[in-house]
């Protein structure tokens, strides 16, 4: 069974003494029939925990700089009307006790914690999002990964993969953003996806008559799971391996594009959906980063003289591991210039960082 946790804080425009308000706002949980125990904090202000029979849990603070604290936790099967009057009434009597000592008041929407389907996800740099997710939709385990697809009802179904956010079916911007925002012709063109398992990049390109799309993508249950559940996104492109202009290779891409590079075959585009840049910014003791740099390395070598390679990069607030990437642009066995692009992404809830990179 899941958690309710709900917080009400006050700043104060100067510090209070416990003694003033804590009666009052006890009286409010005495009307809960919730039971108090005060702890001791060493003349750091006023703690106490109540317990309610119900199994609600409160925790009153009061700070000795000027901050007022009110902690609520309850079952997500108790009478959250009755919850919302509690916190509707505590506020209601900090008001009235502090008269004008308030500085901003603010109360938070209930964090759900041990619910069965998670609907708060980190971004980048640390922040937490939280998802109007409702059900898991589909979950399998690769060989390779852990593989979820969850409903939201804003976003649609969304591929998540080892915990990680990929893609949403609203997520077009994206597919555009790293095909090149639509200012490239793909017409007669020979393209080669990294990865885009999803095969939202697949149904966008085929839309343009190119000569020939190969995409390599590591894991059939990524495929199998994102042609039945994701299909706002791929519509019925995956449900062959095979058509007119593509072909879908289940193969890991590395020894493709090795192979690929004896024979001396080359593409106009390539797009390398496989991984965003790492977080990490020491790139001599992150595996990711030596990944990446291989295919880096590998795409240009399989890229036309006046091809360009599209990829992802990450959030915008990620300034140092950004920069980190652009360092590697300059150490490859060519020499190549680059531009990026910033896009919104709407299921990423961050603005998103898309490289075009060519040989000079």
């Amino acid at each position: 069974m899941a958690l309710r946790h709900y917080t009400l804080d006050l700043s104060l425009s100067a510090a209070v003494d416990s003694a003033a308000i804590v009666p009052g706002l006890l009286s409010v949980f005495d009307e809960q029939e919730m039971t108090v125990t005060v702890h001791d904090t060493s003349g750091h202000g006023y703690l106490a925990t109540l317990v309610g029979k119900n199994g609600r849990l409160a925790i009153l603070r009061v700070h000795s700089h000027g901050l007022v604290t009110i902690d609520l936790q309850c079952y997500e099967d108790d009478n959250l009307a009755q919850i919302d009057n509690l916190l509707n009434a505590l506020e209601k009597k900090l008001k009235v006790l502090l008269n004008g000592n308030i500085t901003r008041i603010k109360r938070l929407p209930a964090l759900v914690r041990g619910a069965k389907v998670d609907r708060y996800w980190p971004t980048t740099d640390g922040r937490m999002s939280e998802y109007d997710i409702d059900r898991v939709v589909y979950e399998e385990d690769s060989a390779y990964q852990n593989i979820k697809i969850l409903h939201s009802r804003q976003y649609g179904n969304i591929l998540v993969l080892n915990g990680d956010i990929n893609l949403a079916e609203s997520d077009l911007a994206y597919t555009q953003a790293i095909m090149g925002s639509g200012k490239e012709n793909y017409a007669g063109k020979e393209v080669l996806i990294l990865g885009g398992g999803d095969g939202g990049i697949l149904a966008e390109l085929v839309k343009q008559k190119p000569k020939m799309i190969t995409m390599l993508e590591i894991d059939q249950k990524v495929i199998d799971g994102c042609k039945t559940h994701m299909r706002g996104t791929c519509g019925n492109i995956l449900d062959n391996l095979k058509g007119d202009c593509y072909q879908i290779l289940v193969e890991d891409c590395v020894p493709v594009l090795k192979k690929y590079v004896q024979e001396g075959r080359t593409f106009d585009y390539v797009i390398n959906d496989l991984t965003a840049v790492p977080i990490s910014t020491e790139p001599e003791e992150d595996s990711t980063w030596e990944f990446l740099r291989l295919i880096l390395d590998l795409s240009m070598k399989v890229l036309h003289p006046s091809g360009k390679y599209f990829t992802q990069g990450n959030s915008v607030n990620l300034t140092e591991a950004l920069s980190l990437y652009e360092e590697q642009l300059g150490k490859l066995s060519c020499c190549v210039d680059f531009s990026k692009e910033v896009v919104c992404v709407p299921s990423y809830m961050e603005l998103w960082v898309f490289y075009t990179v060519w040989k000079k």
